[in-house]
């Protein structure tokens, strides 16, 4: 950053923003220092490139969190391989926290792809357009991952499955209202 001003603009949006961006990340990362790590490298990226930004500051950091999420990602999952519990011996949730707890276990077992679409569309209330500009991708591979990742969760999780019909994020035509 060159100046004071810009300084001040950057600070404010760290302090306005930083909540909502670890919520992301750790609904990306499933895991809370994951998540601290993956926050600082996006705030840090979006510092160093403020004065590029140009008024959507937000969106360059959430798509560093994307980005940079599936890169560890893919360098981690080399490094060592967990077993997958069996879900079928489980019993249902009792609560709202067991729902939860439940939910991030099995979005944790979705490919980084599939949860970052996942996490956009319903959590983030992105359109599909949406999705598709931030990750780059083409909006058939937005609604194609969408599908597959939520006929992976009811797989995985059967007990989930109303939890998985809550309502959906906008649509593409309510966008357009």
């Amino acid at each position: 950053m060159q100046n004071h001003e810009a300084e001040a603009e950057y600070e404010a949006f760290v302090h306005a923003r930083s909540a909502a961006l670890f919520r992301t990340a750790f609904l990306l990362t499933g895991d809370r220092h994951l998540a601290e790590d993956l926050l600082q490298t996006a705030l840090f990226r979006t510092a160093r490139h403020w004065n590029r930004i140009h008024g959507r500051p937000e969106a360059y950091a959430r798509r560093i969190l994307y980005t940079q999420n599936i890169s560890w990602w893919r360098a981690r999952r080399h490094l060592h391989e967990q077993p997958l519990e069996p879900w079928h011996d489980r019993p249902l949730p009792s609560t709202d926290a067991d729902l939860r707890t439940d939910l991030l276990a099995a979005l944790a077992r979705l490919t980084p792809r599939q949860r970052t679409v996942l996490v956009l569309r319903h959590v983030e209330d992105l359109t599909e357009t949406q999705v598709a500009d931030v990750l780059g991708i083409r909006l058939g591979t937005v609604k194609s991952t969408a599908r597959e990742a939520a006929a992976r969760l009811r797989a995985i999780a059967p007990e989930l499955d109303p939890a998985l019909h809550t309502r959906p994020g906008p649509t593409d035509l309510e966008e357009t209202r």
